[in-house]
């Protein structure tokens, strides 16, 4: 029977580290707020900015294509970002380096509200998006550093019912907030959200990393750090069927209005009330991950449908796209957009999961490894969507069925699911710095930091 002091691995063994499910189960509701804040500081500051784009090319008198530049930097600084910061909060720890890439964050976004000109604009959009990224990055390494096997997954699908709702609501936010103002009262809304976030991480959120479990060295120990994470094999299977799997959903997101209105001709209520109904399915299936499925089924079983789902979905909406059996509605192109979003709530959450479990005192780095891909890739993914014009449901689908046939081949040839492997909160030396043993104590100093940064209320990770 296995010891409840101790931590499991993804199938259910003992780790032999002490269980950070202790602090999982102190950790506040306040705490957990937060994290979902920063995690969704990215989907804030890209969508909530869509519906302004009409009229940021009036008012700036510039070319639709480099008004769409301002959504590019943001994406591509997000993506960069977490590579730098990710390797400074292993080195100092995650107050600081979070602290100060909240209030770069919001001088950037409130720089973004004054911009004369789009070229400035483009300029403080890329540095929104370099700043932006501590939030996701550092957030995600809290969670491994108070967290462990089953208990960590729940915990990302508990951030991903918080995250989740960001995608949905930033449009909306965003076409009100134009009812009210012009296109930079978004822009100070985000300052102000900005703003709260930085004030609760300062007053609610203590170091998670002690002294003792830091990264030694400057850039080359980040760098080799780095190194050791990419010659994990199964921790790069992980980081890519992850960022592939994340690409189908960005290739959604690309294509979608244009699918679901130019060529069915929904009206864009219609096609808002289907985003957000995909939106919902892709966080009830993550809490049915987290809460019925994560400790009761392998992690990489449940990855394992997830990312088979997802391609099953992708053939269903191609064979639909190309018309093979003559042209069909809405609603069956709807309902394999559903599925497919849905079965994200089983992928994303296992995905980093297992990744970080393997990070040992890496995890800063791990993150980071972890966002770049997915945003790199996403960044590719996107624009192939519109290679035949807006007349064809075919690219997208196309785009989606070749990610998830990526994601499952590098799930399978990668991490190799099938065959017994180290135990993954153990993880490779290279990858982490430390030895198990090492790594075990760091556990048990974690759960020990942990006790700063928590409450003694809600139960909110774990039910």
């Amino acid at each position: 029977m296995t010891d409840p002091g101790r931590s499991q691995a993804a199938d259910g063994r003992s780790t032999g580290r002490p269980a950070a499910s202790a602090a999982a189960r102190r950790t506040s509701l306040l705490v957990t707020l937060i994290l979902g804040g920063l995690t969704a500081v990215p989907p804030l500051s890209m969508d909530m900015y869509l519906p302004a784009l009409p009229e940021v090319t009036d008012a700036l008198r510039s070319p639709a294509a480099t008004v769409q530049l301002t959504l590019t930097a943001c994406l591509m600084g997000m993506a960069l970002g977490q590579l730098v910061v990710g390797p400074m909060s292993d080195k100092w720890g995650r107050r600081r380096p979070l602290l100060a890439g909240m209030v770069i964050y919001v001088l950037a976004t409130a720089a973004c509200a004054l911009a004369p000109d789009a070229g400035l604009l483009i300029a403080f959009r890329l540095l929104q998006g370099l700043a932006g990224a501590a939030g996701i990055v550092i957030a995600r390494a809290v969670v491994r550093d108070l967290y462990d096997g089953v208990a960590m997954a729940r915990f990302f699908s508990t951030l991903m019912l918080i995250s989740g709702v960001a995608p949905v609501a930033a449009p909306l936010i965003g076409g009100q907030i134009l009812r009210l103002t012009d296109w930079r009262g978004v822009f100070v809304v985000l300052t102000a959200i900005g703003l709260l976030l930085t004030l609760l991480v300062w007053r609610r959120l203590d170091e998670t990393l002690p002294p003792d479990r830091r990264q030694a060295g400057g850039l080359g120990e980040a760098l080799r750090a780095m190194r050791g994470l990419l010659a994990d094999r199964v921790f790069t299977g992980y980081m890519l069927a992850g960022g592939f799997a994340f690409s189908a959903l960005f290739a959604y997101i690309s294509a979608s209005p244009f699918v679901i209105q130019a060529i069915y001709g929904a009206s864009p209520q219609t096609f808002s009330l289907l985003f957000g109904v995909n939106s919902v399915g892709l966080v009830v299936v993550g809490q049915i991950n987290g809460k019925l499925l994560v400790g009761r089924v392998s992690m990489d079983k449940v990855l394992a449908v997830g990312l088979s789902v997802i391609a099953v979905a992708s053939a269903a909406l191609l064979v639909m796209a190309s018309g093979v059996f003559g042209r069909v509605g809405l609603a069956p192109v709807a309902a394999g957009l559903f599925v497919l979003m849905s079965a994200m709530g089983l992928a994303m959450p296992n995905t980093n999961a297992q990744a970080l479990m393997r990070s040992g005192n890496a995890a800063g780095s791990a993150s980071a490894l972890l966002g770049t891909s997915t945003f790199l890739l996403g960044a590719v993914a996107s624009p192939l969507v519109g290679i035949a014009g807006e007349g064809t449901a075919v690219p997208m689908a196309a785009v989606q069925l070749a990610c998830a046939l990526a994601a499952l081949v590098c799930f399978a040839g990668l991490c190799r699911p099938w065959r017994k492997r180290p135990e993954a909160s153990d993880g490779p030396e290279g990858a982490a710095g430390t030895t198990g043993s090492e790594r075990a104590e760091g556990a048990g100093a974690a759960e020990r930091t942990a006790t700063g940064v928590t409450e003694a209320t809600a139960d909110t990770a774990a039910a």
